[in-house]
């Protein structure tokens, strides 16, 4: 017999809830970014009251922290479970392709200005820093790989390869591209995968 006792519906439903306040955030954060989202905006979409939106995250900044980190969680499992054995370039593109994917569905905020409060703030949230080191010994181990094979440049310092593709889906011209509306998604998704990984030279 399991002694694992199981959520209360009270439990459930403030879960729940909680992931329906994730989600409106995901969506503010993509299309207006921190400085403009408000609590009230957030509380009016999940349709509840900002009294009961405090009691699950008692400020903006704790707000965005938890929904940076949902978002990194996500990644990982997506990481964990998609990828190829001995095929670090692969895994790569596959990563950069999901992340514009989730850009194009209105899933993935914008990353925090290293110049804004949140960053600073961010920083010092031990959940998304603890995940964020996770996700970037994974890639970093596969941009290594990739270099030492000579699939990626290794004159190039992995910084610089880790944050092109940590800002891909940061990108605006995706936005630009479906505003344009001359290309579906997935040519999108494989324009920016291939800009990303190839430069503009023919292949």
């Amino acid at each position: 017999m399991s002694d694992i006792k199981k959520p209360s519906l009270k439990q459930r439903q403030f879960e729940l809830r909680e992931s329906a306040i994730l989600d409106a955030v995901d969506s503010f954060l993509a299309s207006k970014g921190f400085d403009l989202m408000t609590m009230d905006e957030i509380s009016q979409e999940v349709g509840i009251s900002k009294a009961s939106l405090y009691k699950h995250f008692d400020s903006k900044e704790l707000l965005a922290a938890a929904t940076m980190t949902r978002l990194i969680v996500r990644t990982l499992e997506v990481v964990e479970t998609r990828t190829q054995a001995n095929a670090p370039l692969d895994n790569l593109k596959m990563v950069v392709a999901w992340s514009v994917r989730e850009h194009l569905e209105g899933r993935m905020p914008s990353l925090p200005s290293t110049r804004s409060s949140i960053h600073e703030f961010m920083m010092r949230h031990q959940p998304y820093v603890e995940t964020l080191e996770r996700l970037t010994e994974i890639l970093g181990g596969w941009i290594l790989d990739a270099q030492q094979l000579g699939l990626l440049n290794p004159e190039l310092p992995g910084e610089v390869i880790l944050y092109t593709i940590y800002a891909r889906p940061c990108d605006p011209v995706t936005d630009f591209l479906k505003m344009g509306g001359a290309l579906t998604d997935e040519e999108i998704v494989n324009a920016i995968v291939s800009t990303c990984f190839n430069g503009l030279k023919p292949s």
